[in-house]
């Protein structure tokens, strides 16, 4: 925890007089500097009435995209959870049902024969050559 605040807090300390400044406006300053006669190709759609306010939406923007981030992680999280759970309860089902009537499951067969299960494929589309 101390190492985090003393990441942050370095920086901050070693160069406590400069200001610190967002890459748009350096390079528009420095494409300003090189190039006197530069004309930007649009203005800007909006433009915030500080920097606070900016800094505000930048955030906020961030929030955003966190948040539909985490959203779709869980989700994919859940959806694989859902599945693992989904073939448990129906390996456990089949034991259940071959245990009541005598029979193997088809996963008793497979551990006794030392067959390998079957795994799904998908075959490619076949597709016919076409002449011009």
């Amino acid at each position: 925890m101390l190492a985090v605040i003393a990441l942050f807090a370095t920086p901050l300390l070693l160069d406590g007089g400069s200001e610190y400044a967002g890459t748009d406006s350096q390079a528009t300053e420095l494409i300003e500097e090189s190039d006197a006669g530069y004309e930007p190709w649009f203005e800007s759609v909006f433009s915030p009435g500080s920097s606070e306010i900016e800094s505000g939406l930048f955030a906020l923007q961030a929030a955003l995209g966190g948040g539909v981030l985490g959203y779709v992680l869980g989700r994919l999280k859940g959806r694989r959870t859902a599945e693992q759970t989904s073939r448990r309860t129906a390996e456990q089902t089949s034991r259940r049902t071959a245990e009541q009537t005598g029979r193997r499951t088809a996963e008793q067969t497979r551990r006794e024969t030392g067959e390998q299960p079957a795994r799904r494929t998908v075959e490619p589309a076949r597709t016919e050559p076409t002449t011009p």
